[in-house]
């Protein structure tokens, strides 16, 4: 697989669309000294080869009342049955993200709660999932990072 080369120009531009996706590129053009076709045709360019892909909308859950995180490692019967589990949790809207993993657990994932019996009925209905044998949760009590800049920076600083 060919690897598409930035260079500073471009390594600007994610710098300013990971802050804030919907930056007009004329705003951006105005930053850089270049045009808004530039920053265009730049940006085309990346998401063509994969390196933007779309973009997000950062919500704050706390101030929606839903500031109870919790991570659960999941343990399933047999390996196989991970797809048809990650399936049944894409059911509850609350788990946010779900990763099946190699190690201690088969499927690790976090949920979003208004609070701690909001959490543990979640819990429960992971529980209750076909192949689930047991489940072992972790309260965050601080999300410490959360920092899209820093493995880009490092990349950059790599090529």
């Amino acid at each position: 697989m060919k690897k598409y080369i930035l260079d500073e120009i471009d390594h600007q531009i994610l710098d300013i669309l990971i802050e804030n996706a919907r930056t007009p590129f004329t705003d951006i053009a105005k930053k850089l000294v270049v045009s808004a076709g530039t920053i265009h045709v730049r940006v085309k360019k990346m998401e063509e080869e994969g390196i933007i892909m779309g973009s997000t909308l950062t919500l704050d859950y706390e101030k929606m009342g839903y500031s109870f995180i919790a991570h659960i490692g999941v343990y399933i019967d047999k390996t196989s049955k991970s797809k048809e589990v990650i399936a049944a949790l894409r059911k509850i809207p609350n788990v946010t993200i779900a990763y099946i993993t190699a190690g201690k657990y088969n499927i690790f994932c976090k949920i979003r709660a208004k609070d701690t019996n909001h959490a543990k009925n979640i819990i429960f209905q992971i529980d209750d999932i076909d192949g689930v044998i047991r489940t072992e949760t972790m309260i965050s009590l601080e999300e410490s990072i959360n920092d899209k800049k820093r493995l880009m920076h490092s990349i950059f600083r790599e090529i």
